[in-house]
């Protein structure tokens, strides 16, 4: 009799046991680096869509946008990790934030510029035109674009996607969310490449 009951609670303490296991991994939530690079790639092709429908509505037609073969633009995907980590602080102080964000984003963006024509001889964009313009890799209007975006970006896009990822992930077992983002991770890493090498051939 004492050895059914001992039995009986031996196998209660494995099924709570299993529980408790069950409801940590379910609680579980991914590394904040890879929470990032889910942000990376959905800015990234946010950035891609935004070109796109710009590049469309001026020229009439589509034309491939971005560096890489996917549908994506990689410096929105950075922009937006610099926000997220450096600006969120600022969010109730939207006039240092539009300063800041102003300046670093034109050096930022004349760095990437210049890195790109030394690596690939190539410009994915000229300013030229525009006023107050330094070299055609930045001009005054894109600066104050720059800080009016991060403004938006902090106070609302960002929280919206936040809440939706959020949402998302946690109808995905834990397991399942590190094996999208390695997948993810690989065909971005292998895209940069490949796309490298195409315009190193050209």
């Amino acid at each position: 009799m004492g050895e059914g009951i001992e039995n009986t609670k031996n196998e209660i303490l494995v099924v709570e046991d299993s529980n408790k296991n069950a409801n940590k991994s379910k609680n579980k939530k991914l590394p904040r680096v890879y929470l990032y690079f889910l942000y990376f790639l959905i800015f990234a092709v946010v950035g891609w869509l935004l070109e796109t429908c710009f590049s469309f509505y001026t020229l009439g037609h589509f034309t491939k946008r971005g560096f890489l073969f996917g549908p994506l633009c990689p410096i929105y995907g950075w922009g937006a990790l610099i926000l997220i980590i450096f600006f969120s602080t600022y969010k109730k102080h939207n006039l240092k934030l539009f300063i800041y964000a102003a300046i670093i984003f034109s050096i930022f963006e004349y760095l990437v510029s210049f890195g790109m024509e030394a690596m690939f001889s190539l410009k994915w964009w000229d300013y030229t035109d525009e006023v107050l313009n330094l070299n055609g890799r930045i001009s005054i209007f894109y600066s104050f674009a720059w800080g009016i975006i991060a403004i938006l970006f902090i106070n609302f896009v960002y929280p919206f996607f936040k809440k939706k990822v959020n949402i998302v992930l946690s109808k995905i077992p834990y397991r399942a969310q590190t094996i999208i983002v390695y997948a993810l991770g690989l065909i971005f890493i292998s895209d940069t490449v490949l796309s490298c090498i195409k315009y190193l051939l050209i």
